[in-house]
């Protein structure tokens, strides 16, 4: 005859499980063991010592440094150089890389400048050709294709090889927009502020009120105003579907 069971059980501890990890508010490349990259540091400081022998040629060549750097492809350049030595640096360091929306968009402008320039300015084809876009011959056509070729490849190499993908992400390709659009603010202001008549008043022919009325130049700035978007959002999307080349250290 077997006991009866009693009908006040305690009730037993749970088995305990693992543990669950809570999410965490600190990124993990915060967490990996820097590594000084020198080669990356070399390459950048390469790149920045390019765009600036093309800048410094530009100012030596292309007549008044006021009218120099008014040049939307100059202010671009000098823009990749400061980015690129603050690269340098944390590369070399061993400090994490600079905000992805500032290398972009340093990225974006110098290769808008150089495509603007092949396609509009010194294409023969283009509506909007300039006969010496190019220079005429010796130094001055070095340094358009310094600045205008040279300079963008060497920055989408950096970008395609030297960097960590998925960093760019589509919000930042309105903020990008920004800096044009107040270029054409300052391009409109410094041709009113000069005199009729004034040589390279409007220093790109696609910006010249004189020939195309501001009707004309805001429907030009408006299509390159998209072009521009369309290229920083192909960039993006060109950023989440490359592969990663940093899997083997530098």
């Amino acid at each position: 005859m077997t006991a009866s069971i009693p009908r006040d059980i305690p009730d037993l501890p749970a088995v305990p499980g693992p543990p669950r990890l809570l999410p965490s508010p600190v990124p993990a490349t915060a967490v990996v063991t820097p590594v000084r990259r020198p080669l990356v540091a070399a390459f950048r400081l390469l790149t920045a010592s390019l765009a600036l022998t093309g800048v410094t040629a530009e100012l030596l060549l292309g007549g008044p440094a006021t009218r120099t750097l008014s040049h939307f492809t100059v202010q671009s350049s000098i823009l990749l150089i400061l980015v690129m030595l603050a690269s340098a640096r944390r590369a070399w360091s061993a400090r994490r890389p600079l905000p992805g929306a500032l290398t972009g968009a340093a990225l974006l402008y110098v290769v808008a400048a150089g495509l603007v320039h092949h396609l509009l300015l010194a294409n023969a084809a283009s509506p909007f050709a300039v006969a010496d876009s190019t220079g005429t011959g010796g130094w001055p056509t070095l340094a358009a294709h310094v600045l205008n070729t040279a300079v963008p490849v060497a920055a989408a190499l950096d970008w395609l090889l030297l960097t960590t993908p998925g960093r760019l992400h589509l919000r930042q390709a309105a903020a990008w927009i920004l800096c044009p659009l107040a270029y054409l603010a300052f391009s409109l202001a410094r041709g009113e502020l000069l005199l009729p008549g004034t040589q390279d008043r409007y220093l790109y022919p696609f910006l010249d009120v004189d020939q195309h009325g501001y009707r004309g130049v805001l429907g030009n700035a408006l299509l390159l105003g998209l072009s521009l978007y369309a290229l920083g959002v192909l960039l993006v999307a060109l950023d989440h579907i490359r592969p990663n080349p940093l899997r083997h250290r530098w």
